[in-house]
């Protein structure tokens, strides 16, 4: 099925969405993009349809091509402290704020969501596979989310993070029944039947 360009059709309508939501680790992270009105892709999908060579192949094009983007970290510490559906809440609203042209509206993957400002918005289960705006903010998030979980990889090698991206696969959670959790581990998400010890 062919995407269609945004919700409204309003010239600065901005779509959003998040990834990371299901994570045992690392941040959820959301995007936020304004396209123009003469845009067109037919690979853009949503992100889980396409392989990551193609969400790689799609980030620049999408970047130089936006009127506006743009992107946020929630981090562990906070997702804890006001849950995963309020961080990947907050994680839009920063990225919707950190647009250079301010949108006005907001077209939101899902059907949760807060009033940003003043401006008008939509939720829209499964948006990211019926707008081409959402579907566009939703590369964005996986593809920045991934790129975090591949460089704090770097200081955990043990739990993979860069094949795993922090979600709860067979593999991620025998890591941590090994080695304990760590700073970058959500601590109020069950991460195994009993707690594990903390990796300083």
């Amino acid at each position: 099925m062919k995407l269609k360009l945004s919700f409204t059709l309003n010239p600065l309508e901005c779509g959003t969405d998040e990834a990371g939501r299901g994570c045992l680790a690392g941040p959820v992270t959301a995007a936020a993009v304004i396209l123009p009105q003469a845009f067109e892709n037919s690979i853009l999908n949503d992100s889980k349809q396409l392989s990551e060579t193609k969400r790689d192949f799609l980030k620049p094009i999408i970047e130089q091509e936006a009127i506006s983007f743009a992107f946020a970290h929630i981090y562990p510490e906070e997702i804890d402290e006001i849950n995963i559906l309020n961080a990947s809440i907050l994680a839009m609203h920063h990225s919707i704020a950190k647009l250079k042209t301010a949108p006005t509206f907001i077209s939101v993957d899902g059907n949760k969501f807060k009033p940003f400002s003043n401006t008008p918005h939509e939720t829209i289960i499964k948006g990211d596979s019926k707008y081409l705006n959402i579907a566009a903010a939703s590369i964005l998030a996986k593809t920045y989310r991934d790129a975090y979980m591949c460089l704090i990889h770097e200081e955990f090698p043990m739990y993979n993070w860069k094949k795993n991206k922090g979600y709860p696969t067979k593999e991620h959670r025998e890591a941590i029944k090994k080695y304990g959790v760590t700073k970058y581990h959500r601590k109020t998400f069950r991460l195994l039947p009993q707690p594990p010890q903390l990796v300083l």
